[in-house]
């Protein structure tokens, strides 16, 4: 099969198109998926660029997010038949294949039904997104209906469906974006109020919005500098859930706020092999699968690539700009 392999640790070149081996099942309950598009994330462009988890070596394939047609299944999978469509988030770490290539196979339990009402790039552009803004608003923050939420880049790819489920909760959304496209196109998700930060003061324009209280809850998906400036932005009690290491920053404000500062890593059940976790993973799509069936929830596409140009798409999430999400189409 056509694969695009990270050939060595560095910058996007060192994704080459290359003929490798078909994955085979190997279990009785593993399923193989002829993947017709996956997922680019930013941890991708990560691991690529500092390494693999597990302590693994390149040649390896990335790509956690994938959608396809099940091809083949094991003779105990009990949950799908060959010809059913599933999308899912596996792989890509540095332990198992990833899904930048024409071929996966999986587990049974890592996948679940495709949504029939989307196509192939918007179901694997939607896995890790749909359950890291989950997890971060509803697992960590507890967000509840008529409280206020930040949310820091609406237009990326967690901030946009974070927007979305944040409405469907019922709480009032503050997101920040760069660009007056950008606010136009969060505006269009159901934002209820949007901080250009190129033309605004981040604190000022919070304090107008709330009355000066801050907001309830606050999503860091940005990094150090954004989260450490979002700290008083934050009402008393309030709570911070940050996707990234913040570093050293001072706590002291969050400290006299009585701040609840959380994290979410939605790669830790594939990390630490949670089954429990995985399975809550799994109860999230579903239940995202649901909104987008009855048109509440969707997932924007920026662009697709042809797997030959997974540098390119890799080079563009580098650049920092990109709308929703980026897709490989093998």
């Amino acid at each position: 099969m056509k694969a695009a392999v990270m050939t060595a640790v560095g910058d996007p070149d060192v994704l080459q198109l290359q003929d490798v081996a078909d994955p085979a099942i190997t279990s009785p309950t593993q399923i193989k998926v002829r993947i017709r598009a996956a997922g680019v994330n930013p941890v991708d462009t990560k691991i690529r660029a500092n390494g693999l988890f597990y302590d693994a070596k390149p040649p390896a394939i990335l790509g956690c997010d994938g959608a396809g047609e099940i091809i083949e299944i094991g003779n105990r999978v009990t949950r799908f038949q060959i010809g059913d469509n599933v999308w899912f988030c596996h792989g890509g770490l540095g332990r198992e294949p990833g899904n930048y290539a024409e071929y996966a196979v999986i587990e049974q339990t890592e996948a679940e039904f495709k949504p029939a009402r989307i196509d192939w790039a918007e179901a694997a552009a939607a896995p890790l997104v749909l359950i890291t803004a989950w997890e971060a608003l509803f697992d960590r923050a507890r967000l509840q209906a008529g409280q206020s939420v930040l949310i820091h880049a609406g237009a990326g790819g967690v901030g946009h469906v974070a927007i979305q489920l944040a409405k469907e909760a019922g709480a009032t959304v503050i997101t920040t974006v760069s660009s007056t496209a950008k606010a136009d196109f969060v505006r269009g998700l159901g934002a209820d109020h949007v901080i250009d930060y190129h033309r605004q003061d981040l604190l000022d324009a919070v304090n107008t919005l709330t009355d000066g209280r801050g907001v309830d809850v606050a999503l860091d998906t940005v990094g150090p500098a954004t989260f450490a400036q979002t700290i008083p932005a934050v009402a008393h009690y309030g709570t911070l859930v940050t996707l990234l290491d913040p570093g050293t920053v001072a706590l002291a404000e969050a400290r006299v706020r009585n701040l609840s500062i959380a994290f979410t890593l939605m790669l830790t059940p594939m990390l630490r092999d949670l089954r429990e976790a995985r399975e809550h993973h799994g109860e999230i799509l579903r239940r995202c699968a649901g909104w987008i069936k009855s048109d509440r929830l969707s997932v924007h596409v920026g662009r697709t690539f042809p797997l030959a140009q997974a540098a390119d798409a890799h080079r563009l999430i580098g650049e920092g700009h990109v709308q929703g999400k980026l897709v490989l189409l093998p």
